[in-house]
C-alpha cells in the first residue's frame, strides 16, 4: 500500500470506517480496510472493526477464525480500534472511549450482516447524542443465509429500521440495490441514498508480476476457467460444473477448471457434481478458504473468471477479477451488468441458463490472453463520499461546490 498519513487541513473532515475485522475475514474486511485507506487521503480517519461477530460454532468458516490469510495493511496515519465483539463487554465501552478521544464527525457504517446490528445500534444512538452524522453503506440489504432463517429474518426487520431512523445517509453500489433498499425498508425522499462506484480489489500480485507464482494445474495450452469465492447456493456454482461437463469431447481439451472456494450452508451440490463429473481430470477443486498469496497464484494463472451467480447485490470477486484485468463470464443479475459496466472484458448471460454459459465459456477461445481496465477507482469512491458528505451537511471545506459535486458517484 501507499505510504501517506492522514491529511489535516481546511479540508479533511474526521472520518471512522465501521465494519469487518480480519478476524472473521471476507470480502467485506477487504473494503472496509481499502475504503479506509482511500478516504485518508483527503480526510482524518479511524478505522473500528467487529472483531467477535458471534459464537465462533455458529460461523460457516469456524476453522479459519484468527488465521493470518491476508497481507492488507491499513495505511499509515489511520488509526483503529479492533474491535467490538458481538457480547460488547469489555470491547464496547473501550471502542467508546476511543471514539470520545477521536471526535469523528461522521460514523460510516457497513452493513453486510445482521450479527453487527445492535453493535451498530449502540454505535448510532450514541453518534445521534454527540451530534454525529451516521452514513450507512449497503454490501447487502440482508444475508441470504439470514433470510432463510426464520428468527434472524425476523430479528433484522424489526432491529434495521431502528437504526437506518438514525442514519443521515445511504450508500449503495448499483441502482438496483437503490430500489431494492427503498422498497424494503421505505426510507422515502428525505434523507439521500448515493450510488457509489467501488474501487478495484487490485491489491493482490499483478498478473505479469515476475515475483508472482502462478498456480495451475492446467496445461499451457488449455484455457484456464477459475471460480473463486465462498461457495453458496446463490452462487450457482453446479451451473458452472454442468455447462463445463457439457462442453463436447472433441472440444474439451482447449479447457480446464479450476474451483477455489469454502463450502458454507451445508452446499455440498457443487462438489458432489465435481466428484462426478465426466471432465474430473480436468477440473482442479481447491475447497476451503485461501490465502491472499494462494489466491494471487490463481489468478496469476487464469485465463478467463466465471461468476455465475442466480442472485448478487455486490460481487467481492467480481471488482477482485477485474483489478485483475482478466477476462470474465458472469450472470446478468442483481447489480452485476451495472458493476461491470465500462469493463472490457466481460461477456454477461442468463442465469441458470446451462447452454448460455457454455457457449460464452466457448467464446473465450480468442481472446483468454487479453487484459483490461477497471473501470472505477478508489479515488472515485473517495471523491463520490465527499459529495455525500456534502448532501447531509458536512461541507469540504476549501472546495467548490462544483468540485465536490464532480468527484463521482450517483445521488437519487
Amino acid at each position: 500500500m501507499t505510504d501517506h498519513a492522514n491529511p489535516s487541513g481546511p479540508s479533511s473532515l474526521r472520518v471512522c470506517v465501521v465494519g469487518s475485522g480480519t478476524r472473521f475475514l471476507s470480502g467485506i474486511s477487504v473494503y472496509t480496510i481499502r475504503l479506509g485507506n482511500a478516504l485518508a487521503l483527503r480526510h482524518r480517519v479511524t478505522i473500528v472493526t467487529m472483531r467477535r461477530l458471534l459464537p465462533d460454532r455458529l460461523y460457516p468458516g469456524h476453522r479459519r477464525i484468527g488465521q493470518n490469510l491476508t497481507d492488507l495493511s491499513i495505511a499509515p496515519g489511520v488509526e483503529r480500534f479492533d474491535g467490538i465483539d458481538w457480547y460488547w463487554l469489555p470491547s464496547l465501552p473501550r471502542a467508546l472511549a476511543f471514539l470520545a478521544r477521536r471526535r469523528p464527525q461522521v460514523l460510516i457504517l457497513q452493513w453486510w450482516s445482521g450479527t453487527v446490528l445492535h453493535s451498530y445500534l449502540a454505535l448510532s444512538l450514541i453518534a445521534r447524542l454527540a451530534r454525529v452524522r451516521v452514513i450507512v453503506e449497503f454490501h447487502e440489504v440482508i444475508d441470504t443465509g439470514e433470510a432463510r432463517l426464520g428468527p434472524a429474518r425476523i430479528y433484522v426487520r424489526f432491529l434495521a429500521p431502528i437504526v437506518l431512523h438514525l442514519a443521515s445517509g445511504f450508500a449503495v453500489h448499483s441502482v438496483f440495490d437503490h430500489d431494492l433498499l427503498r422498497q424494503n425498508y421505505r426510507l422515502g425522499n428525505r434523507r439521500p441514498i448515493a450510488v457509489l462506484p467501488h474501487g478495484p480489489h487490485d491489491h493482490y500480485a499483478a498478473g505479469d508480476d515476475p515475483t508472482a507464482s502462478p498456480s495451475r494445474e492446467a496445461p499451457d495450452d488449455a484455457i484456464n476457467l477459475l471460480f473463486f469465492g465462498i461457495i453458496r447456493p446463490y452462487k450457482g456454482l453446479e451451473v458452472l460444473v454442468r455447462a463445463f461437463d457439457a462442453i463436447s469431447p472433441d472440444r474439451i481439451e482447449r479447457y480446464w477448471l479450476t474451483v477455489v472456494g469454502e463450502t458454507w450452508e451445508g452446499w455440498s451440490l457443487p462438489g458432489e457434481l465435481i466428484a462426478a463429473s465426466r471432465y474430473r481430470e480436468r477440473i482442479t477443486f481447491v475447497n476451503r478458504y485461501v490465502s491472499d498469496s494462494e489466491l494471487a497464484g490463481h489468478l496469476a494463472a487464469a485465463d478467463a473468471v466465471v461468476l455465475p451467480y442466480l442472485r448478487s447485490s455486490l460481487s467481492g470477486p467480481l471488482h477482485v477479477a477485474m483489478g485483475y484485468g482478466v477476462p470474465i463470464v458472469m450472470t446478468d443479475v442483481g447489480g452485476n451488468g451495472e458493476a461491470a459496466e465500462g469493463y472490457g472484458g466481460i461477456s454477461l448471460v442468463p442465469p441458470s441458463d446451462e447452454d448460455a454459459l457454455r457457449r460464452a465459456i466457448e467464446a473465450l477461445a480468442d481472446g483468454s490472453r487479453d487484459r483490461f481496465a477497471h473501470p472505477h477507482s478508489w479515488e472515485q469512491t473517495a471523491g463520490a463520499y465527499d459529495a455525500l458528505f456534502d448532501r447531509i451537511g458536512l461541507p469540504i471545506e476549501g472546495l467548490p461546490a462544483s468540485d465536490v459535486a464532480s468527484r463521482g458517484g450517483l445521488a437519487l
